[in-house]
């Protein structure tokens, strides 16, 4: 019952939950341990905002249901991180924005209770980017977050916090949000694995809104089994959520072994060559090669309107952001300008004072698209790329049953680098935005290193399935592990 902290914290989400099952360790060892994994590290990393209130009586609860023999739920006892923009009911729900800074949401997030049921110990809330618009997590209004792997670089973003907390082992497991790339970027850069579900496989209700037709939560894990086993939990329908599919729940008992051979791998040829950083291009390569030794098929396919994905991405996301983020106006709630007398100063100071640059630059760009002038040049236009972006992948499934890629065209970059270059960081989402887009689950998964001015850096194998088909992703991503053994790697803090 003295398990060693080092057991606790390099444990994943399966584990420590049977070993609670089993009476090996208590859930308030695991959090302990845990606890002072952040304690130790995260000053220098800034991957939480705050730890949630009352998490020791939650620990003590399940193992008092333990002692008890009553039940006790898939994941109890496993000590998750939740991104910023998904609401707990009376905890600091931020959305890494000055605006909100004070905001307690009356109401917790549908996945946020349903991780409750299954017994998860919710640890703390992580950093993001203002509002899920970055790819850095270098736009909260709270501070930096910085890669596990090299703290002079970018975890990625917009879900920085949560992927470096799982990669430093604060945590089992965090939630984050993908609206264009902003779980699976930031587990390619911090070598773990991260999880867009399909859209409406898992509920919105309780996301705090950016870009809806995009967005989806997901898990961000060290490795498949562990991502499947959230999945399990937070996916199904919620008659809360209008978008949320009534296709059944993800189960755990869709994960049998995947037989290698005969499947059809897709490379597509527009995820390779000019703009992808050699050393990635390479070692994922490498990757499809070994599955292919192991009985995989490589068929070349084509996504022929991937160059468009970008500008047609950054039309729709700001455009859905400027009228989602109109409610933001210092009166209902947030932040308030105090020396505002007048109407039309609460709405602009309020705003002004509230909102980053990056927002700002955002709803810009968004209310300007929506303008009665540009609308069928811009945002009409860009609904007409989404639907070829679907046919393309549509068309390329015909010929292959996954479809592979590098998840980032580069590696983690130095934090500041691209601040003042705002296409470069739009760009380093170029191969993930088409994703949202169309509507499909992927993940990324690690693929092997680079070496970097003597910097060791994660690579993200990018893993693309049709709609609802997360479980063939999860089987070749946990086949992928026993060929590449690259999830075990942790780094040194």
């Amino acid at each position: 019952m003295n398990p060693s902290p080092f057991d606790l914290i390099d444990a994943g989400v399966v584990d420590l939950s049977l070993g609670l099952h089993r009476g090996t360790w208590t859930a308030v060892q695991i959090l302990e341990a845990h606890l002072e994994q952040i304690r130790k590290h995260d000053a220098k990393y800034g991957a939480f905002l705050s730890i949630v209130d009352g998490v020791h009586d939650r620990a003590r609860e399940i193992d008092r249901k333990r002692q008890d023999g009553r039940p006790l739920g898939p994941l109890a006892g496993v000590p998750i991180a939740i991104k910023d923009n998904i609401c707990i009911k009376g905890q600091p729900t931020s959305c890494g924005s000055a605006f909100l800074q004070n905001f307690r949401p009356p109401y917790s997030a549908e996945v946020i209770e349903r991780l409750e049921a299954a017994d998860a110990l919710l640890i703390g809330r992580t950093n993001m980017d203002e509002f899920g618009m970055g790819s850095s997590t270098e736009n909260s209004s709270f501070g930096i977050t910085r890669n596990p792997w090299s703290p002079s670089r970018t975890p990625g973003g917009s879900s920085g916090g949560s992927a470096a907390a799982v990669a430093a082992r604060m945590c089992a497991a965090a939630l984050g949000s993908d609206t264009g790339g902003s779980i699976r970027q930031p587990a390619a850069f911090c070598g773990i694995t991260g999880l867009k579900p399909s859209y409406g496989r898992v509920s919105r209700r309780g996301l705090i809104a950016y870009a809806s037709s995009l967005e989806q939560i997901g898990p961000l894990t060290r490795s498949a089994a562990d991502a499947a086993a959230i999945l399990a939990v937070i996916s199904g329908h919620d008659q809360g959520d209008s978008s949320s599919s009534t296709r059944p729940a993800f189960g755990l008992d869709e994960l049998s072994p995947l037989d290698l051979k005969g499947l059809r791998l897709g490379l597509p040829r527009e995820f390779f060559g000019e703009g992808i950083n050699p050393a990635i291009e390479a070692q994922i390569m490498s990757a499809c090669q070994r599955l292919r030794d192991a009985g995989a098929e490589l068929v070349d396919v084509n996504l022929p309107h991937t160059p468009y994905a970008i500008p047609a991405y950054y039309v729709i996301a700001t455009s859905e952001a400027s009228s989602n983020l109109a409610r933001y106006d210092g009166i209902g709630y947030g932040r308030r300008a105090e020396a505002a007398q007048t109407l039309d100063e609460v709405y602009a100071q309020s705003r002004s004072l509230g909102f980053g640059p990056e927002v700002k630059r955002r709803l810009m760009l968004g209310t300007f698209c929506l303008s009665s002038d540009s609308y069928a040049d811009y945002y009409d236009k860009a609904l007409r790329v989404r639907t070829l972006l679907r046919n393309d992948f549509a068309t390329a499934f015909d010929e292959c049953d996954l479809i592979l890629g590098p998840t980032a065209p580069i590696l983690p970059f130095k934090l500041g680098s691209l601040r003042n270059d705002p296409l470069a960081m739009y760009l380093s989402d170029v191969l993930t935005v088409s994703l949202n887009l169309a509507g499909l689950p992927g993940a990324s998964v690690p693929a092997g290193f680079a070496v970097e001015n003597e910097q060791r850096l994660p690579i993200g194998l990018q893993i693309i399935a049709k709609p609802f088909e997360e479980a063939l992703i999860l089987r070749l991503a946990t086949a992928w592990e026993m060929i590449g053994g690259f999830h075990r790697e942790s780094p040194r803090l």
